[in-house]
């Protein structure tokens, strides 16, 4: 088979026909990309945001080792969902992507019904798993899975299994107190 077709087959084979769920961009600082974001952006709503780390994540892998990363999120509530990703503990591929590529479009996200499954699914294509996270849920449910589809597609796919419940957000943005200012909000200072 072609590098080409094999491409195709691929992508056929992970993403079954459906459209993405989400798109995840890699940011240096989430506060101030929080800002940008809303500001291009108003359409795209409130932000969930979160932190995911050993604390808030009941397994987390990298490389198919153990691991004890972490990182900032921000979720729009709009669809397809807008994910914002600030690395704080490594090693991770939104670390490798920031030192290799920049800031920018790292995922396109697809939700599953099973991540188990589709691993399973999938593990005869030969694509990799290069990072996950399972039960990130408030009862310890839910999933990600990224997979190294960079040479083939330019961009990681993350296979997402949604929790029956999310944990509370640690803050929503922009934060709807009144006399403050959106960058006020996001960034904890005044404007001058």
């Amino acid at each position: 088979m072609t590098g080409h077709m094999a491409d195709v087959v691929l992508a056929r084979a992970l993403v079954r026909g459906g459209a993405p769920d989400q798109v995840g961009i890699v940011v240096e600082n989430l506060d101030e990309a929080l800002v940008r974001y809303s500001t291009l952006w108003p359409s795209l709503g409130e932000w969930r945001c979160y932190t995911y780390s050993p604390e808030t994540v009941r397994r987390l892998e990298f490389d198919g080792v153990l691991s004890s990363y972490a990182m900032k999120i921000a979720l729009a509530s709009a669809s397809p969902q807008m994910e914002l990703i600030e690395p704080i503990a490594g090693p991770n591929i939104y670390q490798e992507w920031l030192e290799k590529h920049g800031k920018g479009i790292h995922h396109i996200g697809l939700y599953v019904e099973s991540l188990g499954a589709e691993l399973k699914r999938l593990r005869d294509t030969g694509v990799r798993v290069i990072q996950s996270g399972f039960g990130f849920g408030l009862d310890g449910d839910g999933g990600f899975a990224y997979l190294d589809t960079v040479c083939q597609l330019g961009f990681f796919v993350e296979l997402i299994e949604l929790p029956a419940r999310r944990r509370p957000p640690e803050k929503v943005w922009p934060a709807a107190q009144q006399g403050h200012s959106r960058i006020e909000n996001a960034i904890g200072t005044k404007e001058t």
